[in-house]
C-alpha cells in the first residue's frame, strides 16, 4: 500500500471516502431493510443501491469493483452478500473509520494550534491544562504534527479494508469466478475445434474441388501444348504460357492446403507432418519428434503451424544455414524448440508471423519464449498443454 503525502490529493480523496462513507451507508442500509418487506422491490432495490457503492469507490478511490457474475434472484447468494453489507458491515466500517480519521485531523489540528488555543478560549482560567506553559503547549503541537502525519495513514488504512470488504460481498464470489472460467474455457475450447473443423472442410474442399479442376485443366493445356503443334506461334505461346501458369497455381494450391492442415498430419500424426515440412525447407533442417503417444488434434494442429511457420519465417528473414526442430513429450506438456543460426534481431512487434504464432498459442494456454539476440541465433521455445 502506497503511503499518501499528508496534504497530497490521495489524502484528502481517502479521507472524503471514509467520512462520506457513514451517511451513505446509514441511508443505503435504512432503504435495505425497508425494501426487505417487499421481495420484488428489494430485488432490484439492492442491486441499485450497491451501483450507489460503486460509484463512490469509482469516484474517490478510482477502484473498478466488477458486479456478481450470476444474474440477481431472490434466493441467490449474491443479493443476500449485499444485503448484508448495507445494512451491517458498511455501516459498521464506515462509523468506525469515520470516527478513527476524525479523531486523526481533528486532534491533529487541535495540537497544532495548541499556542493559540488560550486566546480562543473565553475564560482561560477554565482550560483544564495551562497551554501558556511553552513546555506543555510544545508537546500538545508535537502530537498533532504526529496525527497530522498519521491521519492520511489511518484514511488509506480504512479505505482499503472498506474496499476489501466491498470487493468480497459487493462483487462475484470464488464460486461464480471459477464457474464462469470453466465456462470460458469450455466456449474457448469449441471455438478453436469449431476453427480446426472448418479448416480441415475447407482443405477437403480445395483438395477434392478446386485443386482436382486445375489438375485437370494443366493436364489439358500440357496435352494441347503436346500436340497442337502446327499452331500459329502466338497461339502456342498463349498455350505454354497459361500451361505454366496452371502448373504454379496448382503448386501454390497445394502448398495453401499443406499449410492449412495436412492429411497425413490426421493419418501418420505430428511426426511425419513435419518431416514434410522439414523436407521442403530451402535450408537444411535437424528435425527429431519424441512422442510416445499422440495429443490432441488441436494441440497436434497448433504444434504443426509453429514448426511450419517458423520455419517460413528462417527461411525468409534469418539468412540462416542451419535450423534444428524438436519436439517432445514430457507428461501433459508438448514441448516445441525450434532454432537457427541465422542473423537473429526477432522480435514480436514486428511483423506479422510472430505475432501470430503468440496468438495461436495463447488460444491453446501454451507458452511463448522467444530469444533472438542480434547476430543470432535464434530460439524459439513452446510449450502446450497436451489434455
Amino acid at each position: 500500500m502506497t503511503v499518501p503525502r499528508p496534504w497530497s490529493a490521495r489524502a484528502w480523496l481517502d479521507t472524503a471516502h471514509v467520512v462520506t462513507g457513514l451517511p451513505v451507508a446509514a441511508v443505503l442500509g435504512f432503504l435495505t431493510l425497508v425494501l426487505t418487506v417487499l421481495p420484488p422491490v428489494q430485488r432490484r432495490g439492492v442491486p441499485a443501491f450497491t451501483r450507489v457503492q460503486r460509484s463512490r469507490f469509482a469516484a474517490f478511490l478510482h477502484a473498478d469493483i466488477p458486479p456478481p457474475v450470476a444474474p440477481v434472484r431472490w434466493r441467490s447468494a449474491s443479493l443476500w452478500r449485499q444485503f448484508a453489507y448495507h445494512v451491517v458491515f458498511s455501516t459498521l466500517v464506515a462509523g468506525v473509520g469515520t470516527f478513527v480519521v476524525a479523531v486523526a485531523w481533528g486532534g491533529g489540528l487541535v495540537g497544532v494550534t495548541a499556542f493559540i488555543q488560550p486566546q480562543l478560549q473565553p475564560r482561560p482560567m477554565e482550560f483544564p491544562i495551562d497551554l501558556r506553559n511553552p513546555l506543555v503547549a510544545l508537546a500538545y503541537a508535537a502530537v498533532g504534527v504526529g496525527l497530522l502525519l498519521l491521519a492520511p495513514i489511518l484514511a488509506r488504512g480504512m479505505a482499503m479494508v472498506d474496499l476489501a470488504l466491498a470487493r468480497a460481498m459487493l462483487g462475484p464470489s470464488r464460486r461464480e469466478l471459477d464457474r464462469r472460467i470453466e465456462q470460458l474455457a469450455e466456449s474457448r475450447e469449441g471455438v478453436i475445434s469449431a476453427a480446426d473443423a472448418e479448416r480441415r472442410r475447407i482443405e477437403r474442399d480445395l483438395h477434392d474441388g478446386a485443386q482436382q479442376r486445375l489438375v485437370s485443366l494443366a493436364m489439358n493445356l500440357g496435352l494441347a501444348r503436346a500436340t497442337l503443334t502446327d499452331l500459329p506461334e502466338p497461339a502456342r505461346q498463349a498455350i505454354e504460357q497459361a500451361h505454366e501458369e496452371a502448373k504454379q497455381a496448382l503448386k501454390e494450391l497445394r502448398d495453401f492446403v499443406r499449410g492449412l492442415h495436412p492429411a497425413v498430419l490426421n493419418d501418420q500424426g505430428l511426426d511425419a507432418a513435419l518431416s514434410g515440412v522439414a523436407a521442403r525447407s530451402p535450408i537444411p533442417v535437424r528435425l527429431r519428434v519424441d512422442i510416445e503417444r499422440r495429443t490432441s488434434p488441436t494441440i497436434e494442429a497448433v504444434a504443426f503451424f509453429i514448426v511450419s511457420e517458423a520455419l517460413t519465417n528462417i527461411a525468409k528473414h534469418a539468412a540462416a544455414r542451419h535450423a534444428e526442430v524438436t519436439v517432445t513429450r514430457t507428461g501433459n506438456r508438448l514441448h516445441v524448440l525450434v532454432w537457427d543460426d541465422g542473423c537473429g534481431g526477432a522480435r514480436l512487434d514486428r511483423g506479422t508471423g510472430l505475432r501470430g504464432l503468440a496468438q495461436r498459442i495463447d488460444s491453446v494456454d501454451g507458452t511463448f519464449t522467444l530469444s533472438s539476440p542480434l547476430g543470432g541465433p535464434t530460439t524459439i521455445e513452446v510449450e502446450l498443454p497436451c489434455e
